[in-house]
């Protein structure tokens, strides 16, 4: 049965909430795949570029997602990127379509910057790899790497 999209949220991280987003977890068989909430928060802290958000469904954490996007230090980048630098969706929520719904919101607000050509992702191969996630959202293969990850990357725009 699909998730009520509508439930699906991207929030700030607060005082209040930052424990339960660090208490979040994929799998021991994703632990490969992507650090842990409290690295990404510490990595956050001191990136000018950094933009973070925790996931929710209705009033409970579920996630959490960060991106790099150059727009955002003071002056900006000269034709600024965007990637995303962090996604996950705790093991206990995942399957359930509400890592799709987020990531969907992701875009909507990339898109919403007006900046960008293109959003780009990488992630490291293997079994249990997220590559068919997000090649089912319209990413596709750019042939490069970051180091040993795999990017993809997602046009914004028609004429891009």
């Amino acid at each position: 049965m699909p998730i009520d999209a509508s439930l699906v949220s991207l929030r700030p991280i607060t005082a209040e909430t930052v424990r339960a987003i660090t208490s979040l977890s994929v799998s021991k068989s994703q632990a490969r795949f992507v650090a842990s909430n409290a690295i990404s928060l510490s990595q956050a802290l001191f990136s000018s570029n950094a933009w973070y958000r925790a996931i929710y469904f209705g009033e409970e954490p579920v996630g959490f997602v960060m991106l790099k996007d150059e727009s955002l230090p003071s002056p900006p980048t000269a034709n600024p990127r965007v990637s995303v630098w962090r996604f996950m969706i705790d093991a206990r929520f995942q399957g359930r379509g509400i890592g799709r719904v987020a990531l969907l919101r992701v875009i909507e607000h990339v898109r919403s910057k007006r900046l960008f050509k293109t959003l780009t992702l990488s992630y490291v191969p293997g079994h249990g790899s997220p590559e068919p996630f997000y090649l089912g959202l319209g990413f596709g293969h750019t042939g490069q790497f970051d180091g040993t990850e795999i990017v993809l990357e997602l046009q914004l725009r028609q004429n891009a």
